[in-house]
């Protein structure tokens, strides 16, 4: 993901600074010698990292700081929030009008995944916002992006309006505003052309479709892995249309995101979406102060919150709590917790969102996991309901047939019984513990670290006339 080698360098650059008890100009410098050369790396703007720096220094050396208790931690605290300043202050959100039509052009190169961002966008806005939304396929240049829209907005039940390659795109815009006259959208989002490269024809396209709609929202497609040309390509529109935001797409990728931290401050517009995979739903309202804590490995609680109550079953989530409790945990629940698990994205982008664990994202071989996690769903998926409910009796022929369904071996099986008796043990002791009010943090934490790893039980001997037996 973006940003991911820049929070690596952060991190180490700010524990070497952290706990110091005092703060001197020499391990300052230090510190922000090591900033420096994290931001250069990442491919952040020069000019952005001057200013950056001296701001920090000037903050650094004042009387709040330095008469500090930690002032290490304040250090960090004044690097998160000039992070935060070059993010953007707040969250930028589609400009809608109070009443009436909010029209959003979607505006940027050819190969920047604009139109699927365009759906992504109007899933959003449906889902979470609850309006309704009109997609315009006004890219006419290329046949494919208008069927690419139409797929797209079935699949996500958004209405997409078109007139065909062979209308232009402005008399399109036109019979889309006509035919919102009479529908009465919240929403209309408008697809346009691009090019493989910033040009007089696209401009003068462009200028004469936002004439025509007076647009409330422009938002510049970019991708993620052009780096410094993101810059270059926002001010180039922006010499030329009111561009009210940036959607970056590639997210996901190993871009180094410096051109996303260069490009508010050089041209003061903001970030507003981020795609973070090719799916419908891989895509991010963008919070700067969120991103700010993601890079200097703090954590993202509310989005995993967010995301987990938008991904996973709540409700089979909470049954299955409620037989946990009760103590009867089953291998269907080890199975729903899988499924749980699987839909929320993969496990080092979780990692990265648990404050104190992103440094660990990197030690997750996500296929490795992936293919765990299938594994043991094809074993449990292969077991009769009878078996799933009570694992202790399945006997060599039926793990010999168990094997044989899902395609493992028979220590495959056994590996997961194994798995799901532990689970089952911390399980029952949770509910006794429950049931009987003696439950608390400290002990539930000792109990999991023990279902985590078990210690070896120490065998006692007694001894008797045919010598020493175990007991």
């Amino acid at each position: 993901m973006a940003f991911d080698s820049l929070s690596e360098r952060l991190n180490k650059s700010m524990r070497n600074i952290a706990g110091k008890g005092r703060l001197t100009d020499k391990n300052m410098e230090d510190m922000l010698k090591e900033v420096r050369l994290s931001l250069l790396e990442a491919d952040v703007n020069y000019k952005v990292v001057k200013q950056f720096l001296d701001t920090v220094r000037e903050k650094a050396r004042g009387k709040d700081v330095l008469n500090n208790v930690d002032p290490g931690q304040m250090l960090v605290k004044i690097v998160h929030d000039e992070i935060i300043n070059l993010l953007g202050t707040e969250q930028a959100g589609i400009n809608f009008k109070e009443h009436g039509t909010t029209i959003l052009m979607m505006v940027g190169l050819q190969g920047t995944g604009k139109t699927t961002s365009a759906a992504k966008i109007a899933k959003i806005c449906q889902e979470k916002m609850g309006k309704k939304c009109l997609l315009v396929a006004a890219d006419v240049i290329r046949p494919a992006a208008i069927e690419q829209l139409q797929t797209l907005g079935k699949e996500i039940g958004t209405e997409v309006f078109s007139k065909g390659p062979s209308v232009s795109a402005a008399d399109t815009v036109k019979a889309a505003l006509a035919y919102n006259e009479t529908e009465k959208f919240d929403l209309m989002i408008l697809d346009t052309a691009g090019r493989l490269h910033v040009d007089e024809e696209l401009m003068n396209e462009l200028v004469e479709i936002n004439d025509l709609v007076h647009a409330d929202d422009i938002l510049l497609t970019v991708d993620a892995m052009t780096g410094q040309d993101i810059v270059h390509v926002a001010q180039s529109f922006k010499d030329r249309l009111p561009v009210t935001g940036l959607v970056v797409t590639k997210f996901d990728g190993d871009s180094r995101g410096g051109g996303v931290l260069s490009v508010k401050a050089i041209t003061d517009v903001p970030v507003k979406f981020v795609g973070e995979g090719e799916k419908l739903e891989d895509m991010d309202i963008f919070y700067p102060d969120r991103m700010a804590d993601r890079i200097l490995g703090m954590g993202d609680v509310v989005t995993l919150v967010e995301k987990a109550q938008e991904k996973m079953d709540l409700e089979a989530a909470e049954k299955s709590a409620k037989r946990m409790l009760n103590g009867e945990f089953t291998m269907d629940d080890m199975l729903t917790q899988f499924e749980q698990i699987r839909k929320m994205g993969p496990l080092g982008s979780i990692m990265k969102m648990i404050p104190g664990y992103s440094q660990y994202s990197d030690m997750i071989d996500e296929a490795k996991a992936s293919d765990s996690m299938k594994v043991s769903r094809a074993i449990i998926q292969s077991m009769t309901l009878a078996e799933r409910a009570d694992p202790e009796s399945i006997r060599s022929s039926m793990k010999r047939r168990i094997a044989a369904g899902s395609g493992t071996q028979v220590t495959d099986v056994n590996k997961i019984i194994n798995q799901f008796l532990k689970m089952k043990k911390t399980m029952d002791q949770v509910s006794m513990m429950s049931k009987s009010g003696m439950m608390n943090e400290e002990t539930l934490q000792k109990m999991m670290d023990n279902a985590q790893n078990p210690q070896p039980q120490k065998v006692k001997y007694r001894y008797g006339n045919k010598g020493k037996y175990k007991f």
